[in-house]
């Protein structure tokens, strides 16, 4: 696990080193950087719950990663869902908190980049968390010890890539 982690340590290191890049975005827009920290811990929470219950069907024997396992899909559907609803409420925390502050954007702004951004990370978590219990299965490494770390921490990384991309464009900087 120890080269899994430092491998994981420079990934992190990279979000960090993106996120100083994109300073004048967010003192622009102050609002956002209220955004990131949610936005990014969403993503990851995400891959990290669609991974735990891949991980729990595995070890139940009811999983075979199936293109046609109806409750593989059901859980990616529930898994856009709750992004759904869990990034919605994030643009209107936001919008709502910008307004007390002084510092907002109109709801419409902050619902597009949140959704968008969030739809998106989304759906990246669910492509990694799919991948990354597959590969650990297939591995013979038990994906309670492997997904979770990954999945979160590359989800993260990419989460912050496209919320300030996604910033960006909708605010046309």
């Amino acid at each position: 696990m120890f080269p899994l982690l430092v491998v994981l340590s420079i990934v992190v290191l990279w979000a960090g080193i993106t996120l100083q890049s994109a300073e004048e975005l967010l003192e622009r827009y102050g609002i956002l950087a209220v955004m990131v920290p949610t936005m990014i811990n969403l993503g990851g929470n995400l891959g990290a719950i669609l991974s735990s219950r891949l991980s729990s069907r595995l070890h139940l024997g009811t999983t075979e990663f199936d293109p046609h396992d109806e409750v593989l899909w059901a859980n990616v559907g529930a898994i856009l869902a709750l992004a759904g609803t869990v990034f919605t409420a994030l643009a209107v925390g936001a919008y709502l908190l910008g307004a007390l502050l002084g510092i907002g954007l109109p709801l419409t702004t902050l619902l597009a980049i949140s959704l968008l951004s969030g739809m998106t990370v989304a759906l990246i978590a669910i492509v990694f968390g799919i991948a990354v219990t597959y590969a650990s299965y297939h591995l013979g490494i038990d994906p309670d010890d492997t997904t979770i770390p990954i999945v979160t921490n590359v989800v993260d990384v990419f989460g912050m890539l496209v919320f300030l991309g996604v910033s960006a464009l909708v605010l046309g900087v």
